[in-house]
């Protein structure tokens, strides 16, 4: 009943006007619907209307048949106050100037406050003989198909906003510009919202070590889920420094060079389904994660993994059907749901990097196997996905996958 109304809630947000609303839908108590809603989507109602709300009101703005006042009303913000302040926090920009998205090349991303710019900087940039993505001069580059045209997203990342721009030797259509600032708020990680995990550990005097030095921090996105699963396979057993190498060596044999730049386009599942393990094995991807990596590529060009719904799909639900794909385990699984559907309570045990600082930072006598850490990560449920990040972060020789 929770997941149909969560559908219901998607195309009409207007019909409820807050979580009683939705307790008297389901003939539920208000608790037992926080609850709910917890475990099939990992937010709690509130913040699953708005951003209902706010996605739904992202769709009329475009249609540019209703001003900013009607879009607010009928997506069921009572007022204008409430609705500006939840359509910057979700994207970054006033409802304005989301409808004006297209009208030229750019557009600037305001920041939260306390948004740890040069965290996400240097996450971002992690890899410096990237072929996909590069850093120059403090400005983060990322290659990307748009609508399937190939080209550049450029973003100064400063302390308060993103100044964000698109390059591309095709024009530039206003559909693009919409899909690449959705694609610039999953790598700002616009979509965690860090206060309410930060007030809780911090409250914890165990805990509260973890998040003092880095409160802000949020998780980027992948640009979309496929390469989340993507990335998954390439990172498995092996290396950071390797799994970049292989992430190379992939986008170089057939993603979609951007002009003259360098740089090329994520792969697209259409191209990796077209290729053959022996085509992959010269490249050093062992004869397993070649396989894994085509045959998850077929599934989803053949629509057996809608990778475009995941992220509103229910968490249980995504994670039988990946769990269902060869390659799959509970690590990759976790770590897709974590860093391409945006999900709030995800650990991917077995994480080698995860267990290290788990063992680090509890002081324990040995480091956590894959149980041990699911049981060493039960206090910060929740939002076991960004305390995992934070855990990453906490380690001074690693970064987060």
């Amino acid at each position: 009943a929770v997941v149909a109304l969560a559908t219901e809630i998607r195309l009409d947000p207007c019909k409820f006007a807050g979580v009683p609303d939705l307790a008297r839908e389901l003939g539920l108590g208000v608790t037992k619907v926080h609850e709910l809603f917890r475990n099939h989507f990992h937010r709690t109602p509130a913040e699953f209307l708005a951003r209902a709300r706010v996605e739904k009101a992202c769709i009329l703005l475009n249609l540019h048949e209703s001003n900013v006042s009607d879009v607010a009303f009928a997506v069921g913000f009572e007022s204008l106050a409430p609705f500006h302040a939840h359509f910057r926090r979700r994207t970054g920009l006033t409802p304005g100037e989301h409808r004006r998205i297209g009208e030229s090349d750019s557009f600037t991303i305001r920041l939260p406050a306390g948004y740890l710019h040069d965290v996400t900087r240097r996450v971002l940039g992690r890899d410096s003989n990237s072929v996909i993505e590069r850093v120059e001069a403090g400005r983060f580059t990322r290659a990307l198909l748009l609508e399937d045209t190939p080209a550049l997203l450029h973003m100064n990342i400063e302390r308060e906003s993103v100044d964000c721009q698109v390059e591309s030797p095709q024009k530039i259509t206003p559909p693009m510009m919409g899909l690449a600032h959705r694609r610039a708020v999953r790598l700002l990680g616009l979509g965690c919202e860090p206060g309410p995990f930060e007030r809780r550990v911090l409250n914890s005097p165990e805990l509260a070590p973890l998040v003092a030095s880095r409160r802000g921090l949020r998780i980027p996105l992948t640009v979309d889920v496929f390469e989340s699963l993507t990335w998954a396979i390439l990172g498995q057993q092996v290396n950071l420094a390797f799994a970049f190498s292989l992430q190379r060596r992939l986008a170089e044999l057939c993603g979609v060079a951007v002009g003259t730049s360098g740089l090329f386009a994520h792969p697209t599942p259409e191209a990796i389904a077209h290729l053959e393990v022996a085509d992959l094995l010269p490249l050093q991807f062992s004869r397993s994660k070649a396989d894994y990596l085509i045959g998850v590529a077929r599934k989803v060009v053949e629509r057996e993994l809608d990778v475009e719904q995941f992220p509103q799909s229910p968490i249980r639900k995504v994670e039988r059907a990946l769990r269902a794909t060869r390659g799959f385990g509970p690590w990759s699984t976790h770590y897709v749901m974590m860093r391409g559907c945006g999900f709030a309570d995800c650990v991917p045990a077995g994480d080698s990097g995860l267990s290290t600082a788990l063992l680090k930072f509890f002081r324990l006598d040995e480091r956590p196997d894959a149980s041990g850490t699911l049981t060493a990560m039960a206090p910060f449920a929740p939002d076991r996905s960004l305390a995992s990040f934070h855990l990453w972060m906490s380690l001074k020789n690693e970064e987060p996958i």
